[in-house]
């Protein structure tokens, strides 16, 4: 069994340490998961999930909401949210607002006091997007000379009895626990024994909160007694709470707490996350099989196009229970076949929907059943468009990749793909008419950018235009995409659509995972795949990340 921390700061909150710092400490200490967790905050959560992509550390994205009831400061935590979700952004930028009023006011009264702050040069000694905390005044305190030590900071002018302390207004602990529910995130009432409640206060916050949702409290914590954390956990066994642990980590800001082990003698295990990671798919699963729909590059394949070893075993468990697999790829027909028979997909007879939706395919009699294609004047409209900004375009045959012109684009697309490519005098003039077109650039998204803009511009009433990644923009037809292909599928293998699962990581993704009922997106996707799914992967592609959602539908 191995320690992990489920309550942990950056110096996007209150911490010392960088989302970088904190990761490479987690590593040194042997943890195996930690959670970033910080003040009405996500701003960290990109970064450290990038970094944690080549560590064998576990990183669980969080948050932890301060709430509040009459005279008390209450916090929630919040573990997998998807914290792209524009609900929860703007429910974040309400309280950072109110929390900024509140340090104006405090700042002037603390000035007006005769100590040396203000609002300007609290705000100038942190870095930019930090949240600002009582912490961050304190330092300011000390490092200004105006108190001795933090400790006299918070007794004399932080401290909520203070005359120079402005309460902020704030939100229930039970809009916090909904609002963490409404992003898919699992909700936890944090360090309930530092309220210094009664126990029949406590227990009726707890009974409350669990009402409205809450999922667990933290029952491991730095400074707790053996006899509070006995206490924490007969409430938790008695509201059926999942018990949860963290060091409340925040580097100098608390030199008595370490990451990890907290005052040295804290262990947390990481059983406990594996509760957390239950309850999260717990509205993930169905009575009943359905559909289920992969995309390949960056979900269904690691970054060698491979499917992992534990991933296909996953999968044909999850089949053998009945469930219908299906492919939805912006790759074209020939290009996703051969993927089909390279990798042993074919015996289980999947239905494919190839050209981001542009057609589908019937394996088993080997025949197109659906296509949509560019009317004649749009596609020429676009490749004129195209044309004129000096950019590399290309579409298909059946077999094929077409272009005007033999350029790196299209010999890096070729390899990408694995499908031979051949240039012609005249796209346009080539059967059959085009399902999509590609327009590239291979070092600059920017150049592409402004290429959509021109020709949504336009052709807004006619066309899609979605990038599959940073190199490649996409043109296909308003009536084309993987929506629509994943709900011709469902119809196709007598399926129910709301028991349809789409599993993808990019911008052509986007109306699938919105449409399918359970969308999930890889952690290593696009911000548009996940602002656009239900749920976010634990793992990348390369790290098995489908395997919990499939195990979890056996």
């Amino acid at each position: 069994m191995r320690s992990i921390d489920l309550h942990v700061h950056s110096t996007y909150s209150d911490g010392t340490m960088s989302p970088a710092e904190l990761l490479k400490l987690a590593e040194e200490k042997g943890l195996a998961a930690f959670a970033l967790t910080d003040h009405d905050a996500t701003n960290g959560l990109d970064e450290l999930l990038t970094l944690s992509a080549a560590s064998n550390v576990e990183v669980v994205p969080g948050i932890e909401i301060t709430t509040a009831v009459p005279g008390k400061d209450i916090h929630v935590l919040g573990y997998y949210i998807n914290y792209h979700r524009p609900e929860l952004q703007k429910f974040l930028k309400d309280l950072i607002r109110k929390r900024e009023d509140r340090n104006i006011k405090m700042c002037e009264r603390l000035h007006d006091a005769g100590l040396s702050i203000t609002y300007e040069a609290l705000r100038a000694s942190v870095l930019p997007n930090t949240i600002l905390t009582r912490a961050h005044f304190a330092r300011f305190l000390l490092d200004a000379g105006d108190v001795s030590s933090m400790q006299e900071a918070f007794s004399r002018y932080l401290g909520d009895r203070c005359p120079t302390y402005v309460h902020r207004e704030k939100v229930l602990p039970e809009e916090a626990v909904r609002m963490i529910r409404s992003v898919g995130g699992v909700p936890v009432l944090a360090h309930p024994i530092l309220y210094r409640f009664s126990d029949e206060r406590l227990e009726k916050l707890v009974a409350s909160l669990k009402d409205a949702g809450l999922a667990g409290i933290e029952t491991v914590y730095s400074t707790y007694l053996p006899a509070e954390e006995r206490q924490i956990r007969t409430l938790a066994k008695k509201y059926n709470l999942l018990m949860t642990g963290g060091s409340d980590f925040h580097g100098s800001n608390k030199p008595h707490i370490q990451l990890g082990c907290g005052m040295g003698k804290l262990f947390i295990p990481d059983e406990f996350l594996d509760g957390i990671k239950a309850e999260y798919l717990r509205n993930y699963t169905s009575d009943q099989p359905g559909l289920l729909s992969f995309d390949m590059d960056g979900t269904l394949l690691d970054d060698t196009k491979q499917i992992t070893p534990a991933t296909r075993t996953a999968l044909e468990h999850v089949l053998d229970k009945g469930y219908a697999f299906t492919i939805s790829t912006g790759r074209p027909l020939t290009s996703i076949l051969r993927l089909v028979d390279s990798l042993d997909l074919r015996r289980y007879n999947p239905l494919i929907s190839a050209f981001n939706g542009g057609c589908v395919y019937d394996l088993s009699k080997e025949e197109i059943i659906y296509s949509e294609t560019l009317t004649e004047e749009v596609a020429s409209g676009i490749v004129s468009m195209v044309k004129e900004a000096g950019l590399h375009f290309h579409t298909y045959t059946e077999r094929e990749v077409i272009c005007e012109h033999d350029t790196e684009e299209v010999r890096f697309y070729s390899n990408y793909v694995k499908m031979e490519y051949r240039v012609c005098e005249d796209v346009l003039k080539e059967e059959p008419r085009p399902y999509k077109f590609i327009t590239m650039h291979l070092t600059d998204r920017s150049v592409l950018e402004d290429m959509k803009s021109k020709i949504m511009a336009k052709y807004a009433d006619d066309v899609q235009c979605i990038f599959s990644n940073d190199m490649f923009l996409e043109i296909i037809p308003k009536t084309s995409g993987k929506d629509v292909a994943l709900r011709m599928m469902c119809n196709l293998r007598n399926v129910p659509f709301e028991r349809s699962y789409a599993f993808a990581d990019q911008d052509n993704d986007i109306s699938m995972l919105s449409a399918a009922a359970h969308g999930v997106a890889m952690v290593n996707g696009s911000l548009g795949a996940k602002k656009a799914a239900d749920y976010i992967t634990f793992q990348d592609n390369n790290h098995d990340g489908l395997v919990p959602f499939l195990e979890a539908l056996v």
